[in-house]
């Protein structure tokens, strides 16, 4: 099917997905490590509207934004592990919570742990609002897809992979067995998930970037 290269950083949720899904299907790769600082002409290139990550490359044709990556993967290579529902109100509805996981569950997830003060108690009641949401729609299954991961999984992945390395780094907590019993399950079967052991980088990885991360944001005050 031709050269796949995916331009990424370790610690970008958006990035993470994609290396998941090409895992899943076992595809070949070749990964480009983008210093969002200083972005490479490559990137620039492939990516002249937004400049952003990730971008897959696949025979030098150039697909952006990560939820539209997912879908052009599993269409591309719809043979192998298949992730996208098949039926349409199933796709619809999962397209519809991808969105919302982009649009309100990552800036309120994120805000909670980086901010200070009010604006993370405020933030705070966003994200627990939020993430009811996504827990009423594990209710009786293991994974969003049901029994096997899908799309959904690998688009909210993220809340699985960085969670936990974010609880240590910042001594706050949100996913609690009690207040979320079926998020905290599908965390740990996602987390066991083959592709996703594999995949970079690991816990302790991120939670050194995490770290780093949160200085540079104390300093920046």
């Amino acid at each position: 099917m031709g050269m796949v290269k995916l331009f990424a950083t370790p610690s970008s949720p958006f990035s993470l997905r994609i290396v998941w899904a090409l895992k899943f299907k076992g595809i070949d790769y070749e990964i480009i490590y983008e210093d969002l600082s200083n972005k490479s002409p490559e990137l620039l290139r492939y990516n002249p509207i937004h400049k952003k990550i990730p971008v897959l490359v696949h025979n030098e044709v150039p697909i952006c934004e990560s939820l539209v990556i997912l879908e052009y993967i599993d269409e591309t290579w719809k043979d192998t592990s298949p992730y996208l529902p098949q039926d349409p109100f199933e796709k619809a509805k999962a397209r519809f919570w991808a969105k919302f996981g982009d649009e309100q569950v990552i800036p309120s997830f994120y805000g909670y742990y980086m901010k200070q003060g009010k604006d993370q108690e405020e933030a705070k009641v966003t994200i627990l609002a939020n993430l009811k949401l996504i827990e009423e729609l594990l209710y009786e299954k293991t994974f969003f897809n049901g029994e096997t991961c899908g799309f959904l999984d690998l688009a909210l992945g993220w809340l699985a992979d960085c969670s936990g390395p974010l609880e240590v780094v910042t001594g706050l907590k949100l996913l609690d067995e009690y207040s979320f019993p079926n998020l905290c399950a599908w965390r740990k079967k996602f987390l066991q998930i083959p592709s996703k052991i594999e995949s970079w980088p690991d816990q302790e990885t991120l939670i050194v970037m995490y770290t780093k991360m949160k200085e540079r944001r104390k300093s920046e005050k």
